[in-house]
């Protein structure tokens, strides 16, 4: 029988929404400020191995543009990843 997990990081950032400046939030993105902090401010790239498996990282990319600093592209995606924008008028 096949199975599907589905994970859920709610509220959990990967990137501005498109009108993000209207809100004060242009360049939103806690996977990035975290990867960003991690790599300057103690040395170390960010090590989530399982959650770059199924796809954290690339979802980042495709979200903003880029992987979170520090992170490996070469990781072997086991999983389907997306993201999702809100859509709000405020």
């Amino acid at each position: 029988m096949s199975r599907a997990v589905i994970l859920v990081l709610d509220s959990f950032g990967i990137g501005a929404t498109d009108d993000a400046q209207k809100f004060g939030d242009v360049g939103a993105n806690t996977l990035g400020s975290i990867a960003r902090y991690r790599l300057d401010k103690k040395g170390a790239a960010l090590q989530m191995p399982n959650l770059a498996r199924l796809g954290l990282f690339h979802a980042a990319r495709d979200s903003a543009g880029e992987f979170p600093a520090g992170t490996e592209s070469d990781v072997k995606v086991v999983g389907a990843y997306g993201f999702a924008e809100e859509l709000s008028s405020g």
